[in-house]
C-alpha cells in the first residue's frame, strides 16, 4: 500500500464490508477512498479480520459455516494458506488479533478455542499451538494484545479476563474474581503506558489493570459497548456502542463526548416541518430524533421506553410534531424541547400505524392496524373524536391530506386505497388492485394521485373517478415503501427493497437518477421544502440524504 496507515484504520475500513455477511472481502486504499481488491475464499459470512503489524498479510476468519482461518498476502491481493480455524471438538473461533511486533504470528479464540499460530512462508502453511486454561472454560468475545507481544489477554462472555503468554501458550492470571463485567467483555485494548481499557456488553468503560482488574477509572455509556479504537498513545480513544453512538473519550479525565450517532433500529419514518429544509424528523422504535439537515447533528431525542413510533408529522405552525405509536396513543410533542403537550388514548384498537395532519392545525387523520381511519379535532385544550370511518379491513399503510384540507386518502395493506370527504366525512372514491398499498402521494395539481406498494409497480389513478390511468414497473426486485412528489409535480421519488433510490420524470413515467447506498430495505423517503434534499431511511437504521439532482 503507498499510504502507510495504522492497522487500526485499516481493520475499520475493511470490517465496515467483510462482516455484513458478504463472502468477499473487500480491501480499501483509506487515503484515496478506492477498492484495492476483492478477496473471496470464505463461504457464508466472515467473521472478523486483522493485518500484520506491518501491512504485509491480512489474516480473515470465517463464519459456523465455513470455519478456516486465512492468511492473504496484500501486496499479491491472494491467499497464502489456509486451514481449520478450531479444533473437532470445540465451538467455533471467531476473534483474531495480529502480533504487534511479528508479521508471522497471530491469535485466534472462539467457544473452548485459544490458538497461537505461526505462519512458515517458505512452505505455504499456518502452524497451531492450543493454549492452555487448565480447568477453565470460557467463550472468548474480544482480545487485546500488549504492544510488546508479552501477553495477550481475552475478554469472555461470563465478564471475566483471562491473561495468555504467547510463547508459553499458558495462562498467567483471570480476574476480577468478583464483581465480573456484565453482560461479558466485548471490547479489550492494551495501552502502551500499561493497563487495559475493557468495554462491556452492558456499556461500561473501564481502565484496569492486572492482576485484579479493578476499575481505576470507569464510565457509563449508551449500549453495549463494540470496539475501542485508540488515537497515538491512547491518550484519546473512541468507543463505538451497539445504540450507535460514537463517543470521544480523553483518557486524564476518563470524561465522553458524544461525536456521532443515529438510530440502531428500523426508520419508520421521516418528514420535514413545512417550508423549511433545515431540519427535519424521523422515528424508530422508541425514540422521535429532530436532525439538523446540513451538519447531520441530532438536535432532540424524545424517548418512549418499550414502545414503538410508527409514523410522524409536524403541524404546520411547527409547534408540534404528532406521533403514532403501536399502544394505540398519539403523541404529542414540543419540537424545540421535547417536551409531551397531549395524549390521545386508545386512539386505535391494534395500534396507530399512519398519521398526517391538516394544514390549518384544526384536525389530525390516524389510520390504525386494525383499518379504521380517524378524524381528530385538536383544540388549543382539547382533542376530540370527530368521526370513525370504517371501510379499510386492513392496516393503514400512508395518509396524505389534499391542501386545501376538504380531502384525503389512504393507502392499506388491504388492496384498497380510499378518497375521503372531509367535509362530509365520508368515502368519495375507492381505488382496489391486486397488492399490499404502502405508499401514496397527490400530484401537487390534484387531480391525480401516485400508489405503489408490494406489487412493484407505480400506479395513476384519476382522483375524480378512481380509475387507473398508467402503470409503471417500480422495482424489479421487493416491494416499494416510500415515495415522494416535488411542489411542482415534475418529478418524484420512490424507494423500496431493492434498496435503491430512483428518481422519476412524473409525465414521462421513466427513471432519471438511480442512488445507491442503503444496504437495507428502504422504508421512507422525502424531498425536502426547495427540493435541495432527498432524505431516504431504511430497516438497518441509516438515515442518507442526497442532492437532488435538479436545481429549482
Amino acid at each position: 500500500m503507498d499510504n502507510k496507515i495504522s492497522p487500526e484504520a485499516q481493520v475499520a475500513e475493511l470490517e465496515l464490508d467483510a462482516v455484513i455477511g458478504f463472502n468477499d472481502i473487500i480491501l480499501w486504499d483509506y487515503k484515496k477512498r478506492e477498492l484495492l481488491a476483492r478477496l473471496s475464499l470464505h463461504k457464508g459470512k466472515i467473521e472478523a479480520l486483522a493485518f500484520s503489524p506491518n501491512d504485509l498479510y491480512l489474516v480473515s476468519l470465517g463464519g459456523p459455516d465455513d470455519g478456516s482461518v486465512v492468511v492473504w498476502s496484500i501486496a499479491k491481493r491472494d491467499a497464502i494458506c489456509g486451514s481449520p480455524a478450531a479444533g473437532l471438538n470445540v465451538g467455533n473461533a471467531t476473534n483474531v488479533i495480529f502480533s504487534r511486533c511479528r508479521d508471522e504470528m497471530f491469535v485466534t479464540a472462539g467457544n473452548g478455542t485459544i490458538r497461537v499460530w505461526e505462519l512458515d512462508l517458505p512452505n505455504r502453511k499456518i502452524w497451531p499451538t492450543e493454549c492452555q486454561t487448565g480447568q477453565m472454560k470460557r467463550i472468548v468475545m474480544s482480545i487485546g494484545m500488549a504492544d510488546d507481544d508479552s501477553f495477550f489477554y481475552l475478554g469472555t462472555t461470563t465478564g471475566d479476563i483471562l491473561k495468555m503468554n504467547p510463547r508459553t501458550k499458558l495462562l498467567t492470571d483471570a480476574g476480577p474474581a468478583k464483581d465480573k463485567f456484565s453482560l461479558g467483555v466485548s471490547a479489550i485494548r492494551c495501552l502502551k503506558m500499561g493497563g487495559l481499557l475493557v468495554g462491556s456488553g452492558a456499556g461500561l468503560l473501564v481502565f484496569c489493570k492486572s492482576p485484579s482488574y479493578k476499575p481505576i477509572k470507569k464510565i457509563q455509556l449508551q449500549g453495549g459497548i463494540t470496539s475501542i479504537t485508540l488515537r497515538g498513545e491512547g491518550h484519546q480513544f473512541f468507543v463505538g456502542t451497539e445504540e450507535s453512538h460514537i463517543y470521544r473519550v480523553s483518557f486524564t479525565d476518563f470524561k465522553e463526548a458524544l461525536i456521532a450517532t443515529c438510530h440502531f433500529e428500523a426508520v419508520e419514518d421521516i418528514v420535514f416541518p413545512f417550508g423549511t429544509a433545515e431540519l427535519f424528523a424521523t422515528c424508530a422504535k422508541k425514540d422521535i430524533r429532530v436532525w439538523h439537515t446540513s451538519s447531520n447533528r441530532e438536535l432532540l431525542r424524545i424517548t418512549v421506553p418499550n414502545m414503538t413510533c410508527h409514523g410522524i408529522d409536524f403541524m404546520r405552525d411547527g409547534k408540534s410534531i404528532i406521533s403514532a405509536w403501536n399502544d394505540g396513543k398519539i403523541r404529542a410533542f414540543a419540537p424545540e424541547t421535547g417536551r409531551l403537550m397531549y395524549v390521545i388514548n386508545s386512539a386505535h384498537r391494534i395500534g396507530v400505524t399512519a398519521i398526517a395532519t391538516t394544514s390549518d392545525c384544526k384536525r389530525v387523520i390516524s389510520g390504525g392496524g386494525e383499518g379504521e381511519v380517524r378524524v381528530w379535532q385538536i383544540g388549543c385544550q382539547t382533542q376530540k373524536l370527530e368521526e370513525a370511518l370504517k371501510e379499510h379491513k386492513s392496516s393503514v399503510s400512508c395518509i396524505r391530506v389534499k391542501r386545501n384540507n376538504e380531502e384525503c386518502v389512504t393507502a392499506s395493506t388491504d388492496g384498497t386505497c380510499i378518497i375521503w370527504d372531509l367535509v362530509r366525512l365520508r368515502r368519495n372514491q375507492m381505488i382496489l388492485a391486486n397488492t399490499l398499498f404502502q405508499c401514496v402521494c397527490y400530484h401537487p395539481e390534484e387531480f391525480q394521485i401516485i400508489t405503489s406498494g408490494t406489487d412493484r409497480k407505480i400506479a395513476y389513478w384519476e382522483v375524480f373517478d378512481g380509475t387507473v390511468i398508467r402503470e409503471l414497473e417500480g422495482s424489479l426486485s421487493g416491494s416499494i415503501n416510500g415515495m415522494d412528489i416535488t411542489q411542482e409535480g415534475v418529478h418524484f421519488v420512490t424507494g423500496g427493497n431493492d434498496h435503491l433510490v430512483k428518481v422519476w420524470d412524473y409525465n414521462e413515467g421513466e427513471v432519471t437518477h438511480v442512488g445507491v447506498g442503503h444496504s437495507g430495505n428502504i422504508t421512507r423517503i422525502r424531498i425536502s421544502p426547495g427540493n435541495q434534499y432527498i432524505v431516504s431511511v431504511s430497516a438497518d437504521g441509516a438515515i442518507l440524504r442526497w442532492k437532488y439532482p435538479y436545481t429549482s
